[in-house]
């Protein structure tokens, strides 16, 4: 790009931020699930008897009674085709990280050549893609290519828009001719049925009346928006989705002036129409700000079911960039798009109810409290057992630039209760009568318990796992990864911790159950305790305690995705019904081939810019350097021993750093060195930042960070 193309792309950007006045305050219609195939939809397209089975298996994810698969696929159709629908697919969740879909058109031609929209039970319950084509880790080879959609009811049939025209889409699940899960959807809703198992059992011990289950999510999507000029003049953001060169600005988020700051017009208008089009999904966006980096904002739902949760935040993610490009911007989902300045993350805000109450609820009694107190401890059990699990599953080529840095927790999982609920731990360790230090003298299940306040910890954005009043966020997971894997290893070790509980539970006599379920609490607490971590978790001094704690504190993807191959790992997702063996291999294989095709692109694409781009930038900025000083020595006018004499050999060393850095990569890339890779285009990078420093500005060729994160 020539300084000619990027003085355009900004007096350009500039002429479009001068917006015309607004004539009127304008209020949209909040047209709220209006493409949405819900219950309410169902119930009015379906008879009642057809309606009321439906709904209860999708409430009770009970089996599906084949017979409803052609009155629901004729009500589909009909609520479909008065909305302009001409096609179908089923949408999946291959191990891609995106979504997939194939297009049938309701079209089928009649015995006299007319058209019939036609669209069956069969064509809703199954589909058949090539399973070949997708990420399968072994499972599938490319002369196998038989696989399988399955319609999920439970999440519901939703309409996509285009330009001119409309599909209707039927979240599935997708699996081989061999039965195995080549998605994220399905070990998904297998790890909701075992958590739900374990919770039921758990709750009898309790003498709970059987109730509804569900495990909630809201999952707060982090973005940077730049402007699609831009992005068309960077090829690093256009092949990796993350700027490989560029200088750190003297101004970018240290006055912490964006954070929540005012939001620019055209920025908000991208946001009032997002926000519309997550409307008409259904999906319940709630707030919208500016995060703490520059060009950095925010989108966050409230809490639904986790299944239709996952599913929406995909939407969440191809919506966003979907409007961006309406309004001639991109944007970037990456963790860690700029150096220098804050990543994104996913917060994954996961919770488990029964009935009418929210588990991690403290709660009004001192029966709630003991329930509250019981699951609390499971999931200190399990995230303290399981560590290495929550972090592979945060494992990824973006994440690793984002996590340990200034906004992101570290590597290290651990887990942050607040000083009262702390209290309230420590002294169930030590056994005997405990109070909160809001509230008076209580007993698990005996003495009375005043309500622990539901803001009875403060916030802890150093960690990755934190409880929030009630609910755990869990904040490591980087913003363009899918939620399902997360939420799937965090159900399945839960699982795992409340059925060892309830093991012991089964075993106490009614009369002395509140004191044996003191001391097993009392018991796991002292086992477990070393993941309770309240300080600050971007510190040199927890990085050594967590270490003398013998936590895990595993850095990179390599290293994170190793313990799938665990066979105690492959255990548990096999114990639970998650993953089989074979299928836990899969995704092994398939997130490393993942990774080491990200780093080999990332290579490839910065030599490429380097050898294309700066290179010859920086070696006629020093040859017109060179020769300005060959005329001023001829004038008398220069020393060799001057400060731009100086200023021209540090430059031209760096232009031979720069060059044997390139050698060193591209023998790293012949090699497949995975980490020499990332070494070496950062030990590249630094130099390349450093020539863009010393420069002409009006000759750099590619947009600089004060450009793209400022200008739009």
């Amino acid at each position: 790009m020539s300084n000619c193309n990027r003085s355009t792309v900004v007096n350009n950007i500039a002429k479009m931020r001068n917006l015309p006045p607004m004539e009127s305050c304008k209020v949209n219609n909040i047209n709220y699930a209006v493409d949405v195939f819900n219950i309410k939809t169902m119930k009015k397209y379906l008879k009642a008897d057809i309606a009321e089975e439906l709904v209860e298996t999708i409430k009770n994810r009970s089996k599906l009674n084949p017979e409803l698969a052609n009155y629901v696929a004729k009500a589909m159709k009909e609520w479909a085709l008065e909305r302009g629908v001409t096609h179908f697919t089923h949408w999946f969740q291959p191990l891609t990280g995106a979504t997939a879909e194939k297009h049938d058109s309701f079209l089928e031609i009649g015995g006299e050549g007319e058209a019939i929209m036609r669209f069956s039970g069969k064509n809703l319950i199954v589909g058949e893609p090539d399973a070949s084509s997708f990420p399968s880790g072994g499972l599938r080879s490319t002369f196998e290519a038989r696989g399988y959609t399955a319609w999920d009811p439970t999440s519901p049939a939703f309409i996509k828009r285009h330009s001119n025209g409309a599909t209707l889409c039927i979240p599935t699940a997708f699996c081989s001719y061999t039965g195995d899960a080549l998605d994220r959807k399905t070990p998904l809703l297998r790890s909701i049925q075992a958590l739900r198992n374990s919770v039921k059992r758990l709750m009898k011990n309790f003498s709970a009346p059987d109730s509804r289950f569900e495990v909630t999510l809201g999952a707060e999507q982090e973005y940077f928006l730049i402007d699609k000029q831009f992005y068309m003049t960077r090829p690093d953001l256009l092949q990796t989705g993350r700027t490989l060169f560029g200088a750190v600005p003297p101004k970018h988020q240290q006055l912490e002036d964006h954070y929540f700051g005012s939001i620019k017009p055209r920025i908000l208008t991208f946001m009032t129409e997002l926000d519309q089009e997550l409307w008409k999904l259904g999906i319940p966006a709630k707030t919208r700000h500016n995060e703490a980096a520059p060009a950095q904002f925010e989108v966050a739902p409230i809490f639904e079911e986790l299944n239709l949760a996952v599913d929406h935040n995909m939407l969440v993610m191809e919506l966003i960039r979907q409007t961006a490009e309406r309004h001639g911007l991109v944007a970037l989902l990456h963790e860690k798009p700029f150096k220098g300045v804050n990543g994104s993350g996913k917060h994954n805000n996961w919770s488990i109810t029964y009935g009418d109450r929210n588990l991690l609820d403290p709660g009004d009694n001192p029966h709630e409290n003991a329930i509250f107190l019981t699951v609390l401890s499971a999931v200190i059990m399990a995230v303290d057992k399981h560590s290495d699990l929550l972090r592979s599953v945060t494992a990824s080529a973006g994440n690793d630039h984002r996590l340990g840095a200034a906004e992101a927790p570290p590597a290290i999982i651990s887990i942050f209760l607040g000083d009262q609920l702390t209290d309230v731990i420590h002294q169930l360790e030590k056994g005997g009568v405990l109070s909160s230090r809001a509230s008076s003298k209580m007993k698990i299940g005996v003495d009375t318990l005043a309500p622990l306040p539901k803001d009875a910890t403060d916030r802890n954005r150093t960690s990755p796992f934190a409880f929030t009043g009630n609910k755990f966020e869990f904040r490591a997971p980087g913003s363009s990864q899918s939620c399902a894997g997360v939420c799937m290893t965090l159900n399945t070790i839960v699982a795992e911790a409340m059925d060892s509980i309830s093991d012991e539970l089964e075993k106490f006599s009614k009369e002395s159950f509140n004191e044996e379920l003191q001391k097993l609490l009392q018991k796991i607490i002292k086992s477990h305790k070393k993941i309770i971590f309240n300080g600050n978790n971007y510190s040199d001094d927890w990085r050594k305690e967590a270490e003398r704690r013998g936590l895990l504190n595993l850095k990179t993807t390599t290293e994170a995705l190793k313990v799938l191959l665990l066979e105690e790992n492959a255990k548990l997702f096999d114990k639970y019904q998650v993953l089989s063996r074979t299928e836990l291999r899969s995704r092994y294989d398939v997130f490393l081939e993942e990774y080491q095709r990200k780093i080999i692109i990332e290579g490839k694409t910065a030599l490429e810019m380097v050898s294309n781009i700066i290179l010859p930038v920086v070696r006629d900025e020093i040859k017109k350097s060179v020769d300005t000083i060959v005329e001023m020595k001829k004038l008398s006018l220069a020393s060799p021993t001057g400060i731009f004499a100086e200023r021209i050999e540090k430059m031209a060393k760096n232009f031979d750093l720069m060059l044997e850095e390139m050698q060193t990569l591209d023998n790293a890339l012949k090699e497949e060195n995975y980490a020499d890779i990332v070494n070496r285009m950062q030990a590249l990078r630094e130099l390349v930042d450093l020539l863009e420093e010393n420069v002409d500005d009006r000759k750099w060729p590619l947009p600089k960070y004060r450009e793209m994160l400022f200008i739009y």
